[in-house]
Order: structure tokens, then sequence, then C-alpha cells
């Protein structure tokens, strides 16, 4: 069952497509901001997950009525997939920020949005969904790019264990990412992608909000900033995964993928500009080949139109979907 109001990808016009791409672009770069925010959220890791579900929630709210959704016997009940995505969302959001409290912007960005790899080894192992040759080489050499950015980063003595367990903790979120991408999936057979976006978001709350207890971390921020801060979390949890989810109804997901892992590389420069977080000679390196894969994925989709590319675009996405 395809919800209302979801293209599925059966080919588009050049412009269209190019049109998709650009907000894909532009969606990962918002998505960029987020590591960036959560360190001036003057909160606990966990708090800063929960007041970015906070300040997001109206907006998705507003954006699900206007889509139509409320028109199917109001907003409806979760189901249990929907349910499910915010468990995991929870857990993804949690993990993340506690990395990035202990390793660098790059490194955690880059290490959770491993999660292309995960997904896409299931789809194709348990779904059958084999991908083009030309795009399994574009995802090796984002990845590579990927782990160069992260391996790249220079630390020393305890700043080097540190980073260790902030990368560890960055790495287990590719499990929970997928997990979440999996169940959203599964919750989109039935229901339209803002329906399920306002749902999850939801049931992440209370979780992100006991997780935070549990943890015995400041909540509230301390100040101006750190609201500004928070709402700024809220504002790209929007915009960043708003776009990516109307881009993944005009691009197949695969290409999806391998842009999105533009994230990192605007999260690195970020973290350079803003912390002064050092970017070896390696991690711009790294950074520019995820670049150049980024074009041979689309080059690689761009040779496949209607039900070819449907049937051969494995279920995959990064860290910044739906």
């Amino acid at each position: 069952m395809t919800p209302r109001g979801d293209a599925a990808y059966t080919g588009v016009m050049p412009t269209s497509r190019l049109t998709a791409l650009l907000v894909l672009v532009a969606a990962a770069s918002v998505l960029g901001l987020a590591p960036i925010l959560v360190r001036l959220t003057e909160t606990g890791p966990a708090a800063a997950g929960l007041w970015r579900l906070m300040f997001a929630l109206p907006l998705l709210t507003i954006l699900a009525a206007r889509s139509g959704a409320a028109g199917e016997g109001g907003f409806g009940h979760p189901s249990p997939w929907m349910l499910l995505a915010g468990l995991f969302f929870a857990l993804d959001m949690s993990f993340w920020h506690y990395g990035l409290v202990l390793t660098s912007v790059a490194n955690a960005t880059v290490l959770c949005n491993l999660t292309p790899v995960v997904v896409t080894g299931f789809a194709w192992l348990v779904l059958k969904e084999r991908p083009r040759n030309l795009f399994l080489l574009a995802l090796v050499l984002a990845m590579a790019g990927a782990a160069a950015m992260a391996l790249g980063a220079s630390s020393e003595g305890a700043a080097r264990d540190r980073t260790l367990l902030g990368d560890m903790l960055s790495l287990s979120v590719t499990v929970w990412y997928a997990s979440y991408f999996l169940a959203i999936q599964r919750a989109r057979r039935a229901a339209t992608a803002q329906k399920v976006m306002l749902w999850s978001t939801a049931a992440g709350i209370p979780l992100m909000l006991l997780a935070a207890l549990i943890m015995r971390e400041q909540i509230v921020p301390l100040g101006a900033a750190g609201w500004a801060a928070c709402i700024g979390l809220g504002l790209v949890h929007v915009a960043g995964q708003g776009g990516v989810a109307w881009a993944l109804g005009r691009l197949p997901a695969a290409l999806t993928a391998v842009t999105i892992l533009v994230q990192p590389v605007v999260a690195g420069l970020l973290g350079w500009r803003i912390f002064g977080e050092t970017l070896t000679p390696i991690q711009l390196a790294g950074g520019a080949v995820v670049l150049a894969a980024v074009v041979l994925a689309q080059w690689s989709s761009r040779r496949k139109t209607g039900a070819e590319a449907e049937a051969a675009a494995p279920v995959v996405s990064a860290k910044a979907d739906l």
C-alpha cells in the first residue's frame, strides 16, 4: 500500500531530479548543524535530544495537518512500528549525543553515518536487492572517505582513550539507526511520511526524558544561548529530515544514502571553524573522496530509469532519513 501524497520513484525528468538533488544536499548540509548545536545547548546529551524532539513536535503537527494526514480520521493512532521507530530513534540520539561529547564532531558524524552499509547489506542479503556495481564502487569510496575523516583525527595520551570511547558510542549508532529506518519503512506501508514522523517523534520524547533523568543530566539550558541552540535543533530536525524525506520520494534511496554523506563533511568543517577542531590532511582528503563518491553515485543512478531503477536500488539510508 502506498500512502497518499508520496510519489514512488519511477524515473523523473532531469529538472525534477536536479531539484530533488539540490534539496537533498541542502537538507544534508542543514543536518550538519545538528552536532554543533548539541555542543551549544548547555544541557546533557540526552536532554539535547529531548529538546530537539520537543521543539520539532509543534511544527510536525502543523505539517501533518496541512498535508491532509489529519483528514484520515484525525491524526489517528500510532502503529507498533511507529512506536518502535520512536524507541530506536531515542537510542540513536542518546548514543550519538554522548559520542559527540567524547569525540570530535567529524568523528561522531562520520561513524554514525556508516548506517548505509548495514541497511544495504540487509537489503542485499535478506531482501535480495542487489545494487549495481558502479553504485557499490561509489559506496565503497564514500565509506573509505568517511573512515579517513574519522581515523585521520589527531589525539594524544588520555585524550586518545576518551576519543576511542566516543568513537565506539558513535559507531553503535549504526545499529540503532538501521533499526529505526527499517521500522520507519514498515510504518510507511500504511501511513504518510508526515504522520509517521509526527508519531515517532512524539514517542521518542518520554524516552529521551527518561534517559536524561537516569543519567542525572542538566535538563534545562542555563541561558538564552542554550535555549536558542535547542530551538535550532528542533528546526534542524524538521527542515533537515523533512527535506530528505521529500527527496526520497523523487530519488532512488541508494543515491540518497551516498549523497547524505555530505553531512559529515559539513559538520567537520563547522567543527573546525567554530570549535577549532583540527582537520588533518588525511581528513581533508577523505572529505574530497566522499564528495567524489556522491558524484559517482549520481552518475550510476542516472543510467537507470523507470522500473529498472526501482528494482535495483536497495532500501538504504543514512542518519538524516525521515
